[in-house]
């Protein structure tokens, strides 16, 4: 499905969740002397500027990041904040990264970097953002590229999934995909983001995941819709072999996003 552009939603607080936990992890991956992967299924254009027109006629930026940022929920030296204001140093104070760039600022020259996206212009633009790091960036089918550069080199990684979910069908196909990656790739860690929807679509997949994957962290965190008839209602990530850790840090959002 190639509709499908973040810049509507860049900032948003599903953003703010997904980021604020990727990026506490590869810090906590790149803390030790060891090279690890990184791999992105569904990269959109990697770098987005929240006075954009797009980003402003939702306006969610400003329900997420602004409103996150003026509360005061991250520490500045928070991994998160941290890439956060490397990024506005380097492309503007209405830049905001997406998660290819937080990776990219957050990786070192031994570690590898590969991202997928598949639409052709927001490939394009996921290109000239990365131009400053050692990404591999491939116009190809995220779950296509999750089976066939899994395990990577070097085996030690993360690979984070991040569909639109614009074809139901993905909701099938994830518990699927992520046992085959975890087959191949047995000691990789895996995040899966998936949205909280009003519909409760989303349940039978995460039936199908808990199943395969008793041991997995599953977080959520709920906030009120983006606008009148929206129907996600919150921001959810499913992680296969979570680091240590992880789950304390994932345990100081959800207090955040209740009192929204």
């Amino acid at each position: 499905m190639l509709s499908y552009q973040h810049i509507y939603h860049a900032g948003n607080l599903a953003d703010v969740h997904k980021h604020a936990l990727l990026a506490w992890t590869l810090d906590y991956l790149t803390r030790k002397p060891k090279p690890i992967s990184y791999l992105e299924t569904h990269a959109g254009r990697g770098l987005y500027h929240l006075t954009a027109p797009e980003a402003l006629k939702t306006g969610e930026a400003a329900q997420g990041i602004t409103r996150a940022e003026a509360a005061g929920w991250f520490a500045a030296d928070h991994p998160y904040a941290r890439a956060l204001a490397d990024v506005r140093a380097r492309f503007g104070g209405d830049a905001y990264p997406g998660s290819p760039l937080i990776a990219a600022l957050g990786l070192r020259p031994e570690d590898s970097l590969t991202l997928a996206e598949l639409h052709p212009r927001e490939h394009d633009a996921l290109a000239e953002a990365m131009l400053f790091s050692q990404a591999l960036v491939k116009r190809q089918d995220g779950l296509e590229m999750a089976l066939s550069a899994t395990p990577p080199t070097p085996r030690r990684g993360l690979m984070l999934i991040d569909p639109s979910y614009e074809v139901k069908d993905d909701y099938a196909a994830l518990p699927r995909l992520l046992a085959q990656i975890h087959r191949k790739w047995n000691v990789g860690i895996v995040m899966l983001w998936y949205p909280i929807l009003q519909s409760r679509l989303h349940l039978p997949m995460l039936d199908d995941l808990s199943a395969s994957f008793p041991d997995a962290l599953r977080h959520e965190v709920g906030f009120p819709p983006a606008r009148a008839g929206h129907g996600m209602t919150g921001s959810g990530l499913f992680v296969v072999n979570p680091p240590w850790g992880l789950a304390e840090e994932a345990a100081r959002l959800p207090p955040r996003f209740a009192a929204l």
